[in-house]
């Protein structure tokens, strides 16, 4: 192609708990990402997401002209508010069909749900093709616990999807599908896409790319990439906790246009198949969990051992507010430095600004949004720490993501640290420590809700991780849970010969 390439870029990304109480409205997307224009990339310069893959890719590609629209996300909750959803979509729509474009690029998640609308991602693909028209390339990346309707297959010409879990590798994704426009529009290649769907949905717990079945999935799909007709292959494992028609693993090949694909799909949907028992696991509760912790730090394990609170991890939709696990900490004793993280309560935040650091204050934590997950802890202490919520990523997930949480506070009663906050942000990097003065080598038990993303940084700086179950939106047994549109079978691991 002669001159510059055009190409509009715009991102929705967002992932969904349909069993969290609690909706999302355009205000979460505004207090987390809300942007277009330069003011894109003034803030994913340098970073380690799909955004910051994009701008890194212009920088290389001269010839390459982009252009930033309508850049939203959120962290993750319950379905979104349906007129919000509406609004940021017609946003994005509207300014594609407002431009002339050589190829397009939308960096989506895959498990977005609206109050009204369960495939949202399919009907937006669904738009912007008409807007564009059957000739001009699309492509679209997502999260590895996407949601795929295998109709997105036949919108666009590109699909790629993270890698690795915790997710270290956006940037490389949002590249790769920038790669492969580049070639169509060098007349390179031709290619469509396949997606087969997979008839399971395991729980995440497991899903962690350094070992086990979803690392040697994402290796026998590279595998299927030194065909030189396949130039991606991804298995998505679906999001356990979004209730949509789609909630389902799926296989992802974007090929040449006239090689058959089937029989390769099918050999990655069966050894998926195969490796669904694999994916189950058994969690101890949060009693047993903290007794283990204490005998392991009795016996000299390097500090901090982690206790982490999946069922109530805000990175899979969870509010930051059942009490299971800091129930069993208290009554365990309050020999031991504890840092608790955190509890979402903006009223609680509030006051404690009010009374500013050392003064006395007593309050109910948690329970607050959800009573049936737990009743409210009672506490009585002091503030400790203040923070205005100011922090920049320095791990290796979103590295270099300037974050806001609100403002803050650290709450002390004699060894215990409870840290509250005025919005719903996971705990996954360490810069989260330094913003609260937390001396993790000085800390003997560090309770997160907080799933895999934690051990991305925290890993390295734990003598120990364990994970325990608490009544919660996201528990590891997922038949706990009302599905309406998620086929009961998709859940109970099954062999194929």
């Amino acid at each position: 192609m002669n001159g510059r390439i055009k190409l509009a870029i715009a991102r929705l990304w967002y992932e969904a708990n349909s069993f969290s109480p609690v909706t999302a409205r355009i205000a979460d997307f505004r207090a987390r990402e809300w942007l277009r224009g330069s003011e894109v990339a003034s803030f994913h310069a340098g970073t380690s997401t799909e955004l910051g893959g994009a701008v890194s890719f212009l920088a290389a590609n001269p010839n390459w002209e982009g252009e930033f629209l309508r850049c939203a996300a959120a962290s993750p909750g319950g379905p979104v508010e349906q007129e919000d959803l509406d609004a940021i979509c017609d946003e994005i729509v509207d300014g594609i069909a407002s431009g002339s474009w050589d190829a397009v690029y939308l960096s989506l998640h895959g498990a977005l749900i609206g109050t009204a609308d369960l495939v949202p991602e399919r009907r937006l693909l669904q738009r912007v093709r008409e807007a564009i028209g059957p000739d001009v390339p699309l492509a679209a990346s997502f999260d590895m616990h996407a949601c795929l309707d295998p109709g997105i297959g036949n919108l666009v010409q590109v699909v790629t999807g993270y890698r690795t879990y915790p997710h270290v590798d956006m940037d490389e994704t949002a590249q790769r599908a920038l790669r492969l426009l580049d070639r169509i529009l060098r007349d390179e290649i031709r290619p469509r896409v396949t997606l087969l769907p997979v008839p399971m949905l395991p729980a995440s717990h497991r899903m962690r790319t350094d070992a086990g079945p979803m690392a040697e999935l994402v290796s026998m799909a590279r595998d299927e990439e030194r065909n030189p007709t396949i130039y991606d292959a991804t298995v998505f494992g679906g999001f356990a906790y979004a209730d949509s028609p789609h909630a389902h693993a799926t296989v992802s090949l974007c090929h040449e246009g006239d090689r058959d694909v089937v029989p390769v799909a099918e050999r990655l949907a069966r050894a998926a198949l195969d490796r669904h028992g694999d994916f189950i696991v058994e969690l101890p509760d949060a009693f047993t969990g903290v007794t283990e912790a204490r005998r392991l730090l009795g016996g000299g394990m390097r500090r901090p051992v982690a206790l982490l609170e999946p069922s109530d991890n805000p990175l899979s939709g969870g509010l930051a507010d059942t009490t299971g696990l800091l129930r069993a900490v208290v009554e365990a004793g309050d020999d031991l430095a504890t840092v608790f993280a955190f509890f979402h309560d903006p009223a609680l935040v509030a006051r404690a600004h009010r009374l500013g650091e050392g003064a006395s204050i007593a309050a109910e934590l948690g329970g607050r949004l959800a009573a049936r997950f737990g009743d409210p802890v009672y506490f009585e202490g002091h503030v400790a720490r203040l923070t205005n919520g100011h922090m920049t990523n320095i791990g290796p997930m979103d590295r270099g993501v300037a974050i806001e949480l609100g403002r803050t506070a650290v709450l002390e009663r004699g060894a215990l640290k409870i840290v509250i906050a005025e919005t719903s942000h996971g705990v996954y990097d360490p810069a989260w420590c330094d913003l609260h003065g937390i001396d993790l080598s000085a800390t003997a038990l560090f309770c997160v809700k907080a799933k895999n993303h934690f051990r991305a940084a925290f890993g390295p700086l734990c003598g120990a991780v364990i994970e325990v179950d608490t009544p919660g939106p996201a528990p590891v047994n997922l038949s706990l849970l009302d599905y309406r549109h998620v086929p009961r079978q998709y859940l109970a691991p099954r062999k194929v010969s």
